[in-house]
């Protein structure tokens, strides 16, 4: 289960369709804390998340996840690529930050990278 979590309908609906397109089941979310009340929580093999939404960003919920013992694999997209918020990502474990429009295949890597990560 790669749980996709992402403000902008659109770009939800796109990554979720590459994401099943590689025979994985997907789960979408609006916001963050839509994700962190929700069973896929416990079930994510993989979290996509941008890094700016409403609420809670998607370094804070990183943060949250990690404090709280769960230790999913993330992937941050983001439209608003800033070196520092890709160095805060990655040193705290993100196995991808890919800048929007990011390229499918890039996006298949960084799936393939977690899943080892994880599996």
């Amino acid at each position: 289960m790669i749980s996709i979590i992402d403000d902008d309908d659109a770009v939800r609906a796109a990554t979720a369709s590459l994401v099943r397109s590689l025979g994985f089941r997907t789960s979408m979310f609006a916001s963050a804390d839509d994700f962190l009340r929700s069973p896929q929580v416990r079930d994510s093999n993989c979290v996509i998340t941008d890094v700016q939404m409403p609420g809670m960003s998607g370094l804070e919920l990183q943060n949250r996840l990690l404090a709280e013992g769960h230790h999913v694999p993330l992937i941050f997209i983001t439209a608003f690529p800033e070196e520092r918020v890709r160095r805060q990502a990655m040193s705290a474990g993100a196995v991808g930050f890919l800048s929007k429009p990011f390229d499918g295949n890039d996006m298949i890597d960084c799936i393939d990278k977690a899943l080892n990560r994880a599996g």
